[in-house]
């Protein structure tokens, strides 16, 4: 498998560290990449998280952007100055830091949920209630009917 895949919950620590599914850290290292790239997630109470390959997606986005546009600059400050750089230890953690604890309310445990070429961390009471709603708009997809709550 080359992407992010399944959903794993892990306890953070007493010293605010959590371990990244085993899965996950294997395709961080054959990414290439020895931590990890983490941003508030633009539309959810979640992280995005990952490599290299997160970086390639972002800067194929924003190239369907000119350059100097307002565009471009909007896109590329919400995922570039909101980023944080998180190293990896020995053991597989990562330490959170309080903006990223913010966002998605996270307090003592994280739920790791693979999306392919990304990975998103939530705290897990509101990633139950949003995969609700992704799996039920997802049905209406696959159904080819416009999803309740869009435009």
């Amino acid at each position: 498998m080359n992407g992010f895949v399944s959903r794993v919950t892990n306890r953070i620590d007493r010293k605010g560290r959590v371990s990244i599914p085993a899965p996950f850290r294997q395709v961080l290292a054959r990414d290439g990449y020895e931590g990890l790239y983490c941003y508030p997630s633009i539309d959810m109470e979640a992280v995005d998280c990952g490599g290299n390959q997160l970086l390639a997606e972002i800067e194929r986005n924003l190239s369907r952007y000119a350059p100097f546009s307002e565009d471009h600059d909007l896109l590329s400050t919400a995922f570039y100055s909101s980023s944080d750089h998180l190293t990896i230890d020995s053991e597989g953690r990562i330490g959170l830091t309080p903006k990223l604890l913010e966002v998605t309310g996270i307090t003592s445990e994280v739920t790791f949920v693979g999306q392919g070429y990304k990975f998103q961390i939530w705290e897990p009471t509101r990633f139950a209630t949003y995969e609700l709603t992704a799996r039920e708009r997802a049905r209406a997809l696959r159904r080819g009917l416009k999803p309740e709550g869009t435009a």
